[in-house]
């Protein structure tokens, strides 16, 4: 269904998209054990449809913890995940655990969709 959209409206979940080879789910806002929830729902979903690629759209992402960074790499064994436009608190997180070295991270959406 190119073009189809799925808001969530509040949390930390914006829309999610098909958008050439992949699934593009933005996020926004602090993620933490507490608001994560959501987040996890629209990734495993997207990787449950089975899409070539799932791209998590990070560019207004502000904080990410322990619990965020483990559903990245949960989700890296599911699917092609990748990360765009991550902020610099993702970037050092990424690299202080060395997440950096397994996650596919890119500076824009476009990039990580390989448009």
């Amino acid at each position: 269904m190119t073009g189809a959209r799925d808001a969530y409206h509040g949390g930390v979940v914006g829309e999610s998209y098909l958008a050439g080879p992949g699934w593009v789910v933005a996020a926004h806002g602090e993620l933490d054990q507490d608001t994560l929830g959501p987040l996890e729902e629209a990734l495993v979903s997207a990787a449950d449809q089975q899409h070539r690629m799932v791209v998590l759209d990070a560019g207004s992402i502000t904080f990410g913890d322990s619990s965020f960074l483990n559903l990245l790499l949960r989700l890296h064994h599911l699917t092609a995940l990748r990360i765009a436009a991550p902020c610099e608190q993702l970037r050092r997180l990424f690299a202080l655990t060395g997440a950096d070295t397994v996650l596919s991270l890119y500076p824009t959406v476009e990039d990580a969709l390989g448009e």
